[in-house]
């Protein structure tokens, strides 16, 4: 009996800065079923985004990826989160300032665990960027989604500033980047 699409699926938990950024990155990808903006890695439960924005909740601003392998894989999805933030800044990415924007893969199993730590030592050694990764690489143990006025944010607000000016300059230039691994329009 062959699986149907809904048993193969696969879950990756990301932190990278901006959830609305990232979002309008991951949704973009084929294999990519649902990206859901959320919260992980504090102790507050069921946090708001006021209280995570205070940073001191232990919560970071992630990604919740469902996806299928057989189309992306968990070390295709790394290779997008390495390259569509900064891994190498503390509890910052751009302008955005606090741990609530670490760099942080929350894996869901010992595969995706030694996977992030392979793809990251090979970064390290490789010298790709010009300083040290600090992406933590942690067990995931909760996830608390966004308020829905923060899902599917860019695709929805395009046309306000933060987006035009911040959002939209960084899917242009993932587009360019990975377009042979983007959903067919």
């Amino acid at each position: 009996m062959s699986n149907t699409p809904n048993e193969t699926l696969q879950l990756a938990t990301f932190g990278n800065g901006c959830f609305w950024c990232t979002e309008a990155v991951f949704q973009r990808l084929a294999g990519v079923h649902q990206v859901m903006p959320g919260y992980s890695g504090g102790d507050v439960d069921h946090p708001t985004y006021a209280q995570v924005c205070t940073g001191t909740t232990g919560h970071a601003e992630v990604i919740q990826i469902t996806f299928d392998p057989n189309v992306i894989t968990f070390d295709e999805l790394l290779e997008v989160f390495w390259q569509t933030h900064d891994p190498t800044t503390l509890n910052r990415q751009g302008a955005d300032v606090g741990s609530q924007y670490r760099s942080v893969v929350f894996y869901h199993d010992d595969v995706q665990k030694s996977q992030a730590e392979h793809f990251k030592q090979k970064l390290d050694a490789a010298g790709v960027f010009s300083s040290p990764i600090v992406t933590e690489i942690t067990e995931f143990t909760k996830f608390y989604p966004a308020e829905v006025d923060h899902h599917n944010y860019y695709n929805l607000n395009g046309g306000q500033g933060y987006c035009r000016a911040v959002i939209r300059p960084k899917v242009d230039k993932f587009t360019q980047a990975f377009h042979g691994k983007l959903k067919q329009a």
